[in-house]
This record gives structure tokens, C-alpha cells and sequence, in this order.
């Protein structure tokens, strides 16, 4: 085989599927470290795979961050629940209560729900006078939401035809709204204007619903954005965050920064720089090659998901 074919098979590793980008030496390094290890027992795969499903973006990131650290620690992954976050689910309910709610009867006031900080009448006035446009398009943000609450009821993308990492091609978009080929239509062509990492960037109207991730950092922001545009306001004051879009205003990207940085001085063999680090390198214990190999894996995954180039965000609306 040759090096190229050999860096070709590397790149094609399941692991590093959440950082969509090419192999750099670094990952090589951290590849070599596996095959290192011969054949992996179940409870360090568990771990590993849990690596390959950490998004930055997460609501919980830097929970979910540490109950993986505390595995390496351990050796096994820790109980839980699976169940979604009681505060989650509460605004995913009210998210949906309100909003289909408002498709039934557009005029009706007086709801005391709410969504994160926008009470549910606020909510309702940024979507203006209703018309069928607009209560189709709303009609779609509850879809996306119900799916969450309720997989059995699978939302129909509109105009992403990626995968969950990227895969070109995985989704044919569009094809389950025939008989609303105009609303459709009128939604792609709807463009949000705002900005990615302070660069002037546009996400069309279908696109930004597409994405509404539920388990998302700022999911009561970005339904409020989404709202905003269905009613017309296409220029946010504050810029449209979805999955990794504007990752850099989410509350944990310090967080996470400093987690990688403690799991670094573990693997690399540094000395602790900070209480973080020291407490980190407490839950994991006397070094292994086991423990190096996930150390540098969950570091390097979280340093290339905060550091990840706003450019496919430019080209992805």
C-alpha cells in the first residue's frame, strides 16, 4: 500500500466522523496510538464511539465532556438515564404547544408558556399577521420539534441533502412536499442576512429550519430567529447559531477550550497549569495507553469542533 492509499484509509476511520475535516499529522499520531493498542476491548470502544458523538454545539457540551472524561478515567462509561433533559423537554413542549397552537388560531393570546427567555405572546408577534405562507412555514418548525419529542413522527427536510457528518447526496430534499411546491419554493428562496463569525454570511429561510437542532445551545434563539423571518424580519440583530454556525458565542466554548486543554497536559504529560487541569487529571488517573489514546482523541475532537473554519457555513445557506 502506498502512502497515499495508506492516508486515504486513515481518513476513512468512523471515529473522526463529528470533525469533517482531513487527517493532519496530529490524528495520524493519534491513530498510530490505537493500532498500538491491538484489539480494543468493548468498554474502551463504548468510550471511543462516544467520542465520535460529541458535538461542541450541544446544550450540555461541557457535561457531556466530563461524564466522558470520567469514563476514561474508570474504564467504562457511566450509568444514565437517556432520557432528554427535564428543562429541554419542558421548552420543546411549550415550543410546540405555542406554535401549533398559533397555525389553529393565530389571533388567540394569553398562553403562559414561554420558550428560554420569549414568552409565548412575544412569540407569536414576531410572526405578525398569519397567512397560508406563514402557517406553512411554521407548520414545519413544529414539525422539526415534534420529531424530537416524537421520532415516530419523522420531519421532512426541505433543502439540506446532507448527512448527520456531511455525507453528500444522503437526503432527498423537498421530494415529500410536491402538493406545496410554491410554499416550498418560497421558503428556499427566503434568505436570512446575518453574519458568521462576524463575516456577512446568508442561510435561506428552509435551510435555517432544517437545522433547528433541539438539542442545540441556543434553541430558544434560534426558533425566535426562525419566527422573526417567517414574519419578515430577515436581518437578525443576533446571527442565526445552528449545529457549529456561529459556535463561537455559545456560553460553553471557554468551557470546552479549557477542557482540552486539561486532557492535552494528560496525554502530552505536561504538568497542570490550572485547578481545571488538576482536577481532570485526578478523574483520570495513572496514565495508559488506553487512556492516553481517548485523552487525545476527545481533545483533539473538541479543539477541531471550536476551531473548525466558518467557511462551509458560507456555502452551506
Amino acid at each position: 500500500m502506498s502512502e497515499e492509499e495508506a492516508r486515504s484509509e486513515e481518513a476513512a476511520r468512523a471515529w473522526w466522523r463529528n470533525c469533517g475535516v482531513e487527517p493532519d499529522a496530529e490524528m495520524r499520531e493519534i491513530d498510530a496510538m490505537e493500532d498500538a493498542l491491538g484489539p480494543l476491548d468493548d468498554q474502551i470502544r463504548q468510550i471511543r464511539e462516544r467520542i465520535a458523538g460529541f458535538e461542541a454545539c450541544y446544550h450540555e457540551a461541557d457535561t457531556e465532556a466530563m461524564f466522558i472524561v470520567a469514563a476514561i478515567g474508570v474504564g467504562r462509561l457511566g450509568e444514565e438515564s437517556g432520557e432528554r433533559p427535564p428543562q429541554r423537554k419542558g421548552e420543546l413542549e411549550a415550543a410546540r404547544e405555542v406554535l401549533a397552537a398559533w397555525c389553529q388560531e393565530p389571533e388567540r393570546r394569553g398562553s403562559g408558556l414561554g420558550v428560554g427567555a420569549y414568552r409565548a405572546d412575544e412569540l407569536r408577534d414576531f410572526l405578525g399577521e398569519a397567512t397560508p405562507l406563514k402557517t406553512w412555514q411554521v407548520q414545519r418548525v413544529v414539525d422539526k420539534i415534534t420529531e424530537a419529542l416524537d421520532p415516530s413522527q419523522p420531519y421532512h427536510w426541505m433543502k439540506l441533502n446532507l448527512g448527520d457528518y456531511g455525507e453528500p447526496d444522503a437526503r432527498i430534499a423537498g421530494e415529500h412536499y410536491v402538493s406545496d411546491a410554491a410554499f416550498l419554493e418560497r421558503t428556499r428562496e427566503t434568505m436570512i442576512r446575518d453574519t458568521v463569525d462576524g463575516r456577512p454570511a446568508e442561510i435561506s429561510l428552509a435551510m435555517a429550519i432544517d437545522l433547528l437542532m433541539p438539542c442545540h445551545w441556543d434553541f430558544a434563539g434560534s426558533v425566535a430567529t426562525l419566527l422573526k423571518a417567517i414574519g419578515g424580519d430577515l436581518h437578525p440583530t443576533t446571527p442565526y447559531t445552528c449545529c457549529a454556525r456561529n459556535l463561537r458565542l455559545s456560553p460553553l466554548y471557554n468551557r470546552l477550550s479549557d477542557i482540552s486543554t486539561a486532557l492535552s497536559a494528560f496525554w502530552r504529560g505536561e504538568e497542570a497549569a490550572s485547578k481545571l487541569d488538576r482536577e481532570i487529571l485526578e478523574s483520570l488517573g495513572a496514565i495508559s495507553p488506553e487512556k492516553r489514546w481517548l485523552a487525545a482523541s476527545l481533545d483533539k475532537t473538541i479543539r477541531l469542533q471550536l476551531e473548525a473554519p466558518p467557511d462551509v457555513w458560507m456555502d452551506l445557506g
